[in-house]
């Protein structure tokens, strides 16, 4: 994937394919719905929602690229590693101070958190990304991702003894460890109610009614009705 077609600037180009390269080796090894292939759909998202928002295209790019450098899923509930791999990589490219501090704003306040984080900052960029990234959680990718997530961390299908729990805190949302199923009721569905742009929600409301028939589907499998 290049980005020759998105910016003018030969030097940006330069700065999003070294970012692309940076993120593709840090990621090489990642569990598959957080992997380089996420990021690229992000990317791409982003620059859709992009098209119809008045926001600094470079500055989305590099959120988009760098958003999930380092999920703090992966270290051990870790949230300041990301924005600081994304820092460091970012001086290496001298880009400037103003941009860094409006990228890492963006990888600090982007991730959902059982949906009762105060953002502490909030821009248009990051509402592109938020949205970008909140897409991929939708839909046939976001089933896909959300099934592959349970299996890598062993949990339960599904059991109907083990009811969803609403409105969590951000720290019982990170240590849950309940079946894959009740991700659906305590993220997933209330996805389409939280997105920030009109292209994000357009796009939303068709992924989530695909997955409410998925659900109905997998509940009748589950019942021994079809």
């Amino acid at each position: 994937m290049t980005s020759t077609s998105i910016f003018d600037d030969a030097s940006v180009e330069e700065i999003i394919r070294n970012t692309i390269a940076f993120v593709k080796d840090e990621l090489k090894d990642a569990e598959g719905g957080h992997d380089w292939f996420h990021i690229e759909r992000v990317y791409k998202n982003s620059i859709h929602i992009s098209e119809g928002e008045k926001v600094d295209k470079i500055v989305v790019a590099l959120g988009a690229l760098l958003h999930d450098i380092a999920d703090s899923k992966f270290h051990n509930g870790d949230d300041t590693v990301g924005p600081k791999k994304a820092r460091e990589f970012l001086k290496t490219q001298n880009v400037g101070e103003e941009i860094i501090e409006h990228v890492v704003k963006i990888i600090e306040n982007v991730s959902f958190s059982g949906g009762n984080k105060t953002q502490k900052f909030s821009s248009l960029e990051l509402e592109v990304v938020q949205d970008a990234d909140r897409l991929d959680a939708l839909g046939a990718i976001g089933i896909a991702r959300t099934f592959n997530y349970g299996g890598f961390k062993n949990r339960k299908l599904y059991d109907p003894e083990i009811t969803p729990k609403l409105n969590m805190s951000p720290s019982e949302y990170k240590a849950s460890n309940a079946p894959t199923i009740n991700h659906f009721y305590e993220k997933l569905l209330l996805l389409k109610d939280r997105m920030n742009t009109e292209t994000g929600r357009k796009i939303a409301i068709e992924r989530h009614v695909f997955m409410e028939t998925f659900l109905e589907q997998f509940y009748a499998e589950w019942n021994g009705k079809k």
